[in-house]
Parts: structure tokens; sequence; C-alpha cells
């Protein structure tokens, strides 16, 4: 069998420090699929919870880490006819960007814009299409309504402020744990209106006044249990929260039900990695069509922009996990294949 470099964990699960890069078997494309030849990948939250083995691939999918990546098509499997060798895309998956190469669904990978590097279309996949999905699809944000995102830093919270505002919400009130990442939250073009430092402010009261005493209509929230309450009180009535994780733990241990009922609250939990290839395909789809063309670079001039942290080499992805790990990042944390 073919052979390639893949990063491995010593021992299936473990710490940042069991990571290695080692040999593995080179997928196959079948019918449908792709086989592209990995250029960078980016890192995510969900990678180190399947790594510390918090969080299992979909059944079926690589047991490898990683779901976005960007990189060059190589190989086409029967019936992929909309690809052809050479293309440069970039995509999303289930598992196994953590590679030199990797099978996808020929629906689940789009065309690299020109204007964007490879380690900048790495960056977009997993973030902005899990911002759309919480923010549009699930959130059913519309123009003129009033949103917070939590973890404001991070990839997703960057891009979920950036559509809210480009969609014309009325105020975007970010929450982060430094001065540092809300000024610059607050800096970047179509970023937020508003910032709250959640260790040192409480925001459930910050969003009342800047919203009048209405609340927020929607909330996009990744720390759960630490944040839950205020969250209820933040929302205005017939309020949505979309819950994306649980950072801060799973467990809240008393919830007053009394608002969810009287201001008809709604809370949702969203996972994009379990979806069907069809819901995914349908989002790829969507992202494509509506924001794709808009984004560039950090220092491009782009309605919506992707912002870099830091760029790794392969060879140093025990120290990429480590700052994803520290929480010290704005941006998205990538990974090139060198």
């Amino acid at each position: 069998m073919v052979q390639m470099r893949a990063v491995l964990i010593k021992n299936e699960v473990g710490p940042a420090e069991n990571l290695y890069l080692g040999e593995t078997t080179r997928p196959s494309p079948g019918q449908g699929d792709v086989l592209v030849k990995v250029k960078a990948f980016g890192l995510n939250r969900s990678d180190i919870s399947q790594r510390n083995g918090d969080n299992d691939p979909p059944p079926g999918a690589s047991q490898i880490l990683g779901i976005e990546f960007a990189g060059i098509v190589v190989e086409l499997g029967e019936d992929a006819t909309g690809w052809k060798q050479g293309d440069e895309v970039l995509g999303l998956a289930s598992g196994g960007a953590y590679a030199e190469y990797i099978v996808v669904r020929q629906t689940h990978i789009v065309k690299k814009p020109e204007q964007l590097s490879w380690a900048e279309a790495a960056s977009l996949p997993e973030c902005f299409m899990t911002a759309i999905q919480a923010l549009i699809l699930v959130g059913e944000f519309k123009k003129g309504e009033d949103v917070m995102v939590h973890a404001a830093a991070s990839g997703v919270g960057i891009a979920a402020i950036q559509l809210a505002r480009v969609y014309g919400a009325k105020t975007v009130t970010a929450t982060a744990s430094t001065s540092e990442k809300l000024n610059w939250i607050l800096s970047i073009p179509n970023g937020a209106t508003h910032a709250v430092n959640y260790k040192t402010q409480d925001f459930s009261e910050e969003v009342m006044k800047t919203t009048g005493g209405k609340g927020v209509d929607v909330i996009v929230d990744f720390v759960g249990q630490s944040h839950f309450s205020k969250n209820i009180g933040s929302l205005a009535k017939d309020g949505r929260m979309t819950l994306l994780s649980n950072l801060s733990g799973a467990i809240v241990p008393s919830v007053n039900l009394k608002p969810i009922l009287h201001r008809r609250l709604r809370i949702q939990g969203s996972t994009l990695r379990s979806r069907s290839p069809e819901y995914q395909a349908d989002l790829i789809a969507k992202f494509r069509d509506e924001v794709l063309g808009s984004i560039t670079g950090g220092a491009g001039d782009g309605l919506v922009r992707t912002y870099i942290h830091k760029v790794y080499p392969w060879a140093e992805i025990v120290e990429a996990h480590r700052e994803m790990e520290a929480n010290n990042n704005i941006g998205k944390i990538i990974v090139e294949v060198v």
C-alpha cells in the first residue's frame, strides 16, 4: 500500500506531547470523492478534544485529526466530475486533515480564491461555516437585530462578528477575557460595536445598557456552564441562543426556567462535524455563494477578512496545540504541511 506522512497520536490519545509525525496508509478516493494533497490545515478545539479522547470522530471518518484544509486535487474517484487534477481548493472534512493527503466528497470542497494564501484558505472552512450555521441557520438572525458573541477572539467568534455586521446587525457585543483581545476586536473593519471583559464585567448588565433594556436577539456561545445564567438574563423576548461548546463545563447546578418560559427563549445546541453529508454540502454551497467571494486576508480590503494568529510548520504540531490550549490566540492557528 502507498504510504504518506501524517500527524499521529502515541497510544491513540493523550496530551499534546503525544503528537508526532509518522507514516500511515494513503487513502484512495471512492465514488464521488476526490484526493487532495494538503498544503495547510487549521486547528480547532475539536482536535484537542479528540486527542484527549473526549470527542470521537463520526462513524466511518478518518481517525487522523483535522477537519479543515486547503490543497491541490491530485486524483478523482468515479463520478467525481466537478473537479480536475491541479485544482486548488479548500474544504471541510470529518477527519484526516493532519496528513499529506485527504479524501473528501467532491461536494465538500470549493475553489480557493486567488487572493488567499494557502494558510488563509485553510483558515476558512470550519470557522466560517460554523459561524453561518450558528448565526443564520440556527440563530435565525435578521437584519436590525442585536447579537452577542462569546469567545470573540476565536476563529469562529471573529467570523460570526463580521458576518453579523455584514448581514446588518444593529449592535454586536463581543466578550473575551483580556483588554488586548477586546481592543483588537473593536478595531478591525466590521468588528464588534461593543465589547465586554467577562472577567471584570457582567455582560448581561452591559448588553441591557447597549440595547436600551431590550436584550440581545441572538447569542453565539462556546463557554457553557459559567455563562449560562447570564446568557438567559441577556436575551430579549423571543431571543435565541446557539450553544456550540461547553468550554467551562457542561453541568449547570441550577436554572431558573421562568425567564425561558415568559420571554419565549429558544436554546439550541449545534454541531457541524456530526451533521449529515447532505447538510454539510448545502452549508458549504451557501458559504461559497454568499460569503467566500467577499473574504480577503487580514491585510486585504474585503468586507470580511480572515485573521491568522500564527502559522506553524507541521514539525511543530506539539507547539501549535499548546498555543491553542493556552488560549493565547487572536484568530486562527494554521499548520503548513512542509
